[in-house]
């Protein structure tokens, strides 16, 4: 018989005693709903924060609790989320508030309830909810309160190295928001390589300076892991790509005579979407041979097709959902497209505006690629830290 694992097959040196099975209930010296409150009562200059089952939901001029709780999300879709709190705060009756007692540290148990995944055990599907019975009956394998407490704080120090890389990603891309709001007004302007102004920016219809085609109609059933062709389907530039496309993400075997293959710096933008606002999502396709599904506008141009997805994604945005046409689905043609009349600048200042977004977006996407391989990181952690 195999007896039960009841200590983590990763451990700090200096601890090596088996951990103790307790029920969740004896770990806790507070485990109950929070209180009422009106969404009338609950604004943006208060004096406490108020905490629901999704974290934060704004201020008030009153407390219910002083100290370090572990809120957890009884109801609704985020039943089962974990946040944890300090200080004086509202706690709201969609959260049940939770304090380790005299030998339990609050923010180990925050974490290994987090990696528990309550939301699996809620109960009603119409209603998803979590009862505090049902819980404090839970068993865990619980370390001594040093050894928990050196968990907890390595935890929350990988925890904070996540948190400062989202916020260096938000303010990167708060950054690129408010550069491309300048580069396409005007307000701020590259030189030429020998440092003399560029040219004025010159008003044209799209249809002057690009031809427009569609796309041929690729279906979910076409698509192939092994394929022989690459392709892209208008569904996925709402979902997978941004303005640059380097690699595709889907294959096909369809012949390729069935089949509208890219050109290099080929501009694609949907032809149909939910709302006239989305429509607008452009993007560059990179390679030769692409094969591009229906529903897709394919605009063919000597500009630089990275500026045009930029420029056609952001400052282009309401110029574009104006003359979509539709309620419940948006259609945009392609003489629609073409009687769109915009300011270019030069080739060449066409490309500096293009490299310079292009190297910030991948800044961007280094930082997002950090912060997947440190949550990987946290997820391998827990699974060797707790039994």
């Amino acid at each position: 018989m195999t007896t039960p694992q009841t200590s983590p097959a990763l451990r700090f040196p200096d601890f090596s005693c088996r951990w103790e099975t307790l029920r969740l209930g004896e770990l806790c010296s507070t485990f109950r709903s929070g209180s009422g409150i009106t969404s009338d009562d609950i604004g943006v200059t208060g004096r406490f924060p108020v905490f629901g089952g999704n974290g934060l939901r704004g201020f008030t001029d009153t407390y219910t609790h002083d100290g370090r709780y572990l809120l957890i999300g009884r109801q609704g879709a985020l039943c089962g989320n974990i946040n944890l709190v300090e200080g004086k705060t509202f706690i709201s009756e969609h959260a049940i508030a939770v304090e380790g007692n005299d030998q339990t540290d609050t923010a180990w148990l925050a974490h290994r309830l987090d990696h528990h995944n309550l939301n699996r055990l809620s109960e009603s599907s119409a209603q998803p909810g979590l009862s505090v019975g049902k819980l404090t009956r839970l068993k865990f394998h619980v370390p001594t309160l040093p050894e928990q407490r050196k968990i907890a704080n390595f935890l929350t120090a990988v925890d904070g190295r996540i948190g400062q890389l989202s916020q260096k990603k938000a303010l990167l891309e708060d950054y690129k928001k408010g550069v491309m709001q300048q580069l396409f007004t005007q307000a701020l302007r590259f030189k030429d390589d020998h440092g003399n102004d560029f040219p004025e920016w010159e008003e044209k219809k799209l249809g002057a300076v690009c031809r427009i085609l569609k796309g041929k109609g690729l279906s979910k059933a076409d698509l192939a892991d092994d394929g022989a062709t690459p392709c892209i389907r208008y569904g996925e530039l709402y979902t997978i790509y941004s303005e640059l496309i380097q690699n595709t993400k889907s294959r096909t075997n369809v012949a390729v005579k069935e089949l509208v293959l890219s050109e290099e710096n080929d501009v694609i933008i949907p032809a149909s979407g939910e709302t006239h606002i989305d429509i607008a999502t452009a993007s560059c396709v990179m390679a030769k041979g692409v094969a591009l599904g229906g529903d897709l506008n394919i605009i063919r141009t000597k500009l630089n097709g990275v500026f045009l997805a930029y420029y056609l994604n952001n400052a282009c945005k309401h110029a574009i959902a104006r003359v979509a046409q539709g309620s419940s689905v948006i259609h945009l043609y392609p003489d629609q497209l073409k009687g769109l009349s915009l300011r270019f600048p030069s080739t060449d200042e066409q490309t500096k505006i293009a490299n310079f977004l292009t190297a910030l977006d991948l800044k961007i996407e280094s930082v997002a690629q950090q912060i997947t391989h440190t949550q990987t990181f946290k997820k391998g952690l827990l699974q060797q830290m707790f039994v």
